[in-house]
């Protein structure tokens, strides 16, 4: 019998959707180790100094140290304990007075023109301050990551509160709701795109904070590390806490966008995919 010839699939067949996306990961992932490449070779060659930064091979056996001992879980845990800390508190306050100067013109008379001269003023020239106030423990650090994360919170919260449609305001009201069915049933929805915004960025400015509050008196945290690590010169130290800053933002953010996606998935604008 003759020999059958192979069967051939057309080409547009073969490149399945798997393997393209596979194909753009790895050309993503070339220029990230093409300059890791560069910077380990160009640290061996002693043309990037230590001094100005680590190897990424020291860097990684560090990281490897750290874990291992439970170093960096143990300082991580302080400063997750005292960001969620002031973040409850700023994102509970904000809130708060965001619903009273929102809802009420004589709430905004009487709150809004002192926030918006207490959010101007910088961390560091109230940080001398509140160590007059609280001492030098856990309380002055937590309450400047609680002072930071109340702005973004009432300003995105009553920007939304008040740039409700005045025409479902109308509508809810023809219908007949209360007051109190009104800002339950219309304000607070319409307005909680902007609550997540406001909790967006709030979270990072709780990380922000921890750089500036564990240089209060502190023994323990990533800010502590930092500093700590730039005394002797560690490099390897603060790359890796510069690390872990970014992924655990990046985390965060990633979740809060998880919860917004869940929370606001009766709109039928949101988009789902």
């Amino acid at each position: 019998m003759p020999a059958q010839a192979p069967i051939t699939l057309p080409a547009r067949w073969t490149q399945r959707p798997g393997a393209k996306l596979l194909g753009n990961l790895l050309l993503r992932l070339l220029s990230p180790l093409l300059l890791l490449l560069l910077w380990e070779l160009a640290s061996r060659s002693g043309l990037l100094p230590a001094r100005i930064i680590a190897a990424p091979s020291t860097i990684g056996g560090t990281l490897w140290q750290m874990l291992g001992s439970g170093e960096l879980g143990g300082h991580l845990w302080v400063s997750l304990k005292r960001a969620l800390s002031g973040l409850a508190i700023g994102v509970g306050v904000g809130t708060l007075l965001a619903l009273v100067a929102g809802l009420s013109r004589r709430g905004e008379l009487a709150i809004d023109s002192p926030m918006q001269m207490l959010r101007t003023l910088p961390f560091l020239a109230i940080v001398p301050l509140f160590i007059l106030w609280f001492g030098v423990g856990e309380t002055p650090k937590i309450a400047l990551i609680a002072l930071g994360t109340t702005f973004p919170i009432y300003l995105t919260l009553f920007a939304a509160i008040r740039s409700i449609d005045p025409k479902l305001l109308e509508a809810a009201t023809l219908l007949g709701l209360r007051r109190w069915e009104l800002i339950v049933h219309v304000v607070l929805p319409g307005a909680m795109p902007g609550f997540f915004v406001g909790l967006r960025y709030a979270f990072g400015i709780s990380w922000l904070g921890l750089v500036v509050v564990e240089q209060i008196n502190a023994s323990a945290g990533i800010g502590y590390l930092v500093n700590d690590a730039r005394d002797f010169m560690r490099t390897d130290v603060i790359v890796i806490c510069l690390l872990v800053y970014s992924v655990l933002g990046l985390g965060i953010d990633a979740l809060v966008r998880g919860l917004e996606r869940f929370a606001l998935a009766w709109r039928p604008t949101f988009i789902r995919s």
